[in-house]
């Protein structure tokens, strides 16, 4: 009986157990992981406000609607290569540490963004400039493949359970200032410049600016030490393999690890792929694809529909932190459960505002797209590495991530661009949303909710000391009145007997 009794008791929280978080550490983390985000996103404010330039730029042969479509492709062909990355960088993350590939991809990030900045011209080299834009946007979409998997696992391994959803949102908050700079300056050019000085010289401006920025986050990702859970990891990794031997060593390996990630949380990966979906086929129609669709498709000035996008931006970055702090109270399955349902219930209306022209009415369909884009941008990063162990988070991520990414997210622009066109119905990118609405509500449906939990494989996590008191002592109290419990019925049933 008594074994029983023990067997079945709930195991208390202990001291060890328990990370009692350091808050100036939690504030560099964040500020270094969301840092590469802007600087991620910098690049596509520049590049999607840049779309109808670039066109002009290195692909003059081609009809307007031709140059922008191409522009597309090459912004999609970036995204192709990113689950390779995310093959490469995720499951080195889970081996050698977050902190040195996340280095790494912010050299990267901004030696390909700044390069671009430098590119001939059609005009002065014909073919071999798209070909040479192409390699640039390949290089950025390789490393892009390991950053934002690894910019959340690093944030959510060093956040506070209680907080994780607050501390998470920065990093999206980081992603939606990157923009709002990138495509603010390109404004302020266009302005200025005029669209002859913008093709002539301007646009190679804002790619300059790459260069300062990566110097600075590389900077500060280079201060970062590994996260707790990291380090916890690698000890009982040690420990496994002296005990276990060559069967440890193969499971502990970069296969071992792809083959459990596929294996054992297949389910996981599929809510996180039909989540990305919907996050980021939302995000790139705004950011990406809405301010040519404003201008080609429907003929608005460049200067109104870059302003109205801007301030959607804008609203996304003011809203943002207040919807992560959100999730933390009430969960991160409401907000995307209502998120998915007003991404279906809202996109027409929103559309319908965008196409009658002027600035206010157009101006109240973008707000409707920015408060559906930030419900889902202000959960994301809390939510995604909840979904995965510790010893697995960063190359499970990483590989969900990009494939729904590539295959949906980054091709946005590209298939609603190429639909406008070949139906010539300017109502398609609603549909196109609805869609993303629907899968994201099913994957929402499976999603077991964890706000306010420590992360798969990892101990609680806390702000101080009294906290992680307070949570042993609840713990000893809880597992006690269970095992209590346990004795009543057995010596209940035995007395019946």
């Amino acid at each position: 009986m008594m074994r029983t009794v023990v067997r079945r008791r709930k195991k208390a929280v202990r001291a060890k157990d328990v990370t009692v978080t350091d808050p100036p550490k939690v504030r560099r983390a964040v500020t270094a992981a969301a840092l590469g985000n802007t600087m991620e996103w910098f690049d596509f404010g520049v590049y999607a406000y840049l779309a109808g330039t670039l066109g002009k730029v290195f692909f003059p042969s081609s009809s307007p609607g031709a140059q922008v479509v191409s522009t597309f492709a090459t912004f999609a062909a970036a995204f192709l290569v990113r689950p390779l990355g995310g093959l490469v960088f995720g499951p080195l993350g889970d081996r050698v540490g977050r902190q040195k590939v996340l280095a790494i991809t912010m050299i990267m990030m901004a030696a390909s963004t700044f390069a671009v900045g430098f590119l001939p011209t059609y005009a002065a080299v014909g073919f071999a400039a798209p070909l040479l834009l192409l390699v640039c946007r390949l290089v950025q979409g390789f490393s892009t493949g390991g950053e934002y998997a690894g910019a959340t696992t690093y944030i959510a391994e060093y956040a506070p359970d209680k907080r994780r959803g607050f501390l998470g949102s920065w990093l999206d908050f980081g992603t939606f200032v990157g923009y709002s700079l990138g495509s603010g300056l390109v404004t302020v050019l266009t302005a200025v410049l005029g669209t002859d000085g913008l093709t002539d010289w301007g646009w190679r401006i804002p790619f300059y600016v790459a260069g300062p920025l990566g110097l600075i986050g590389l900077y500060m990702r280079m201060k970062l030490e590994e996260t707790p859970a990291f380090q916890r990891q690698e000890e009982e990794q040690a420990e496994a393999l002296a005990e276990a031997g060559p069967v440890e060593e193969a499971r502990q390996s970069g296969k071992g690890r792809l083959k459990e990630i596929f294996s054992e949380h297949w389910e996981a990966v599929l809510i996180c792929m039909g989540l990305v979906l919907l996050y980021n086929v939302t995000n790139y129609m705004v950011t990406s694809y809405l301010p040519t669709y404003m201008s080609e498709t429907l003929g608005e000035p460049e200067t109104t529909s870059q302003l109205l996008v801007l301030g959607t931006m804008l609203l996304v970055v003011l809203t943002i932190t207040t919807v992560g702090r959100s999730s933390d109270r009430w969960g991160r399955r409401p907000v995307f459960m209502a998120g998915s349902v007003a991404l279906v219930a809202l996109s027409i209306p929103a559309f319908l505002l965008i196409r009658q022209g002027g600035i206010l009415l157009p101006a109240f369909g973008c707000v409707i797209l920015g408060l559906l884009l930030v419900c889902f941008a202000g959960t994301s990063a809390s939510t995604l590495p909840a979904l995965f162990p510790t010893r697995i988070r960063y190359g499970a991520l990483s590989i969900a991530f990009n494939i729904s990414v590539s295959l949906f997210g980054g091709t946005t622009p590209l298939f609603a661009a190429g639909l406008v066109e070949a139906t010539g119905n300017d109502m398609v990118p609603a549909y196109y949303l609805m869609v993303a609405g629907v899968i994201g509500l099913i994957s929402t449906l499976f999603l077991h909710e964890t706000a306010g939990r420590p992360l798969r494989g990892s101990g609680p996590m806390v702000e101080t000391r009294q906290q992680a008191h307070r949570l042993v002592s609840a713990s000893r109290t809880s597992a006690g009145r269970q095992a209590r419990d346990v004795w009543f019925r057995l010596r209940h049933g035995r007395r019946r007997g």
